[in-house]
């Protein structure tokens, strides 16, 4: 489901570095080293993102991913604290599940779900990783979980109901 990016204003973006990989080039002189980073940026208020970023010093990688994050920003429908409803992210191998927490249970996640759902806003969630757990994949199989995520308000206006008949 294809969601509109959002733009958000710089100041009130974190960014959290998921993962570092160095790269290796073999090449006739020796070995490139090069350096791929994976960061997740957000405004802790239902705007986060990814990006990746590849160069030769770290600093520079990191700095590119968070950029490409920026242009890679969805909104999140929440529900309070937590999610609206439980959803299944897939992306390649890794598939997340997300469900609903009641207030004050916290962040029930790992690693780089944990980074996409707290730059989300989001402060009550379970999750569970079903596939592979390549911190990439995770990410966007979350992302992805997350850009699925329908708004109460709007499917009850779908279905020409009140928010109150649809919930129970």
């Amino acid at each position: 489901m294809a969601k509109d990016f959002v733009q958000i204003d710089d100041k009130k973006i974190e960014d959290r570095v998921v993962a570092i990989n160095r790269v290796t080039k073999v090449v006739k002189g020796g070995r490139r080293m090069r350096f791929a980073a994976l960061v997740v940026v957000g405004d802790g208020e239902g705007h986060v993102g990814f990006g990746t970023g590849k160069a030769s010093e770290v600093p520079a990688a990191i700095n590119k991913a968070i950029e490409n994050g920026k242009k890679n920003m969805i909104a999140v429908p929440l529900a309070g604290t937590t999610i609206p409803h439980e959803v299944i992210g897939k992306f390649n191998g890794g598939r997340v599940m997300l469900k609903p927490a009641k207030v004050g249970s916290g962040v029930a996640a790992g690693g780089p779900i944990r980074a996409v759902v707290e730059l989300a806003g989001i402060a009550d969630i379970t999750s569970k990783s079903l596939g592979s757990n390549t911190p990439i994949n995770m990410v966007q199989a979350t992302i992805q979980g997350l850009a699925e995520l329908k708004d109460p308000k709007e499917v009850a206006q779908l279905r020409g109901k009140s928010v109150q008949e649809l919930l129970g």
